[in-house]
């Protein structure tokens, strides 16, 4: 028997992202064909998400404590373009 952390299921992850304030747009089926994930808003939120900004409270252009938060539930987040962020399970 194994002792795995187990995510959050992409339904989960929708729930908790708007619980955060994220903007969740869709899943990335209906942005790319590529399935799996999130496709949410990243220039709607400048507390949440600043892709420029490299200040010790964004993690990669992401709020730290979500950044933190997302990982610890099973995922992690991908910037597709300055405006538009992608949030994928970890595999």
């Amino acid at each position: 028997m194994t002792n795995e952390k187990v995510g959050y299921s992409r339904e989960a992850m929708i729930k908790f992202l708007k619980i955060e304030g994220v903007y969740v747009i869709e899943t990335t089926e209906e942005f790319s064909g590529q399935e799996g994930g999130i496709w949410v808003g990243g220039e709607e939120m400048d507390d949440l998400f600043e892709y420029y900004n490299n200040s010790p409270k964004f993690v990669f252009g992401v709020e730290k404590k979500l950044n933190e938060a997302i990982n610890k539930r099973g995922w992690w987040f991908s910037w597709n373009d300055p405006g538009t962020m992608m949030v994928w399970p970890i595999n």
